[in-house]
């Protein structure tokens, strides 16, 4: 039977145990899930930063693989005791969230929600464009970002994707690199931040990047909050080329009080509530990452060390 710690804290347990214990059993998997034992026991690790996770993964002499339940691994991928694979949880519940969430407030920016309710004390006619004439930038075409960028194709958005490194969609124009990045914030009127957060990426949306930005376009971030240069972002807002930023994560969590996002009425402050890993559909992902580890199967999705994601 495969020894596999649940390193994601004591808090999370309660919500995993059954669904990992049923998403085991219909992936034929004995594994015992253990919170505490001999490192040289474990042939795999479930991880979450936060839980009472080593930060010395030297021990773990017979550990194969660790299973991040976070999309992101920038809290992990740079430590270097850590020489195991290490995958990273695409979640079907997770993408489905994130897509409801980049929609949902795509679609509020584009019918002026905001303005509505604030204009109800009086008959004021705006009519929105269609959605064909609002170009929409998705920075970032992974597993999340592509989802989110054929969702809103399928309304009729234009979508101009973009990463790093050349990729392909099916329906996104996808542009990459420097000249690509300047392209699709050119065009576009809502900006969608979905990057992996690396030394390259932080501050993708600096002073000179806001500044390419029609006057009037809106940001939405449910990726990580130092892609954008928080001090450039208000003065891009104070100085109205930005209309609006909505942001769901932040550089430190919980955003501080006194903290200027709050009080800026062109700022909208989601809790870091966009995506969130599901158990019910992430321990599936789990269970069969272990049934891969198991048979000498390639582990899926898994991380690219030097890429960092």
């Amino acid at each position: 039977m495969m020894k596999v710690l649940f390193a994601a804290g004591e808090d999370r347990w309660p919500l995993w145990q059954a669904p990992l214990t049923k998403a085991l059993a219909e992936a034929g998997v004995k594994a015992e899930i253990l919170r505490k034992a001999d490192p040289t026991e474990i042939e795999a690790m479930i991880y979450a930063p936060g839980g009472e996770t080593p930060d010395d993964f030297t021990p773990f002499v017979n550990c194969r693989a660790v299973l991040s339940l976070w999309a992101g691994v920038e809290k992990i991928v740079t430590n270097r005791t850590l020489t195991q694979p290490l995958c990273r949880m695409v979640d079907p519940g997770l993408t489905q969230g994130m897509v409801e969430y980049v929609v949902g407030h795509t679609m509020r920016a584009h019918i002026g929600i905001d303005r509505v309710l604030a204009t109800q004390d009086r008959w004021e006619v705006v009519l929105p464009p269609l959605a064909s004439e609002r170009p929409v930038a998705m920075l970032g075409l992974g597993a999340l970002g592509a989802a989110c960028a054929q969702a809103l194709e399928g309304l009729g958005f234009p979508v101009l994707g973009w990463s790093r490194n050349p990729k392909e969609v099916a329906g996104i124009a996808c542009h990459h690199g420097p000249e690509g990045l300047r392209t699709v914030l050119e065009e576009a009127q809502v900006v969608v931040l979905l990057l992996p957060l690396t030394a390259e990426t932080r501050d993708t949306l600096n002073a000179e990047r806001l500044s390419w930005l029609p006057d009037g376009a809106v940001i939405i971030n449910p990726g990580r909050g130092p892609l954008i240069d928080d001090e450039a972002l208000i003065e891009a807002l104070d100085a109205g080329r930005v209309a609006q930023a909505t942001l769901d994560v932040f550089r430190t969590e919980p955003l501080p009080s006194d903290h200027p996002f709050w009080a800026h009425p062109k700022v909208t402050v989601t809790p870091h509530i966009a995506a969130e890993t599901r158990p019910a559909t992430a321990a599936r992902v789990i269970a069969e990452n272990l049934r891969r580890l198991r048979d000498g199967e390639p582990l899926l999705h898994r991380v690219d060390r030097e890429a960092g994601y």
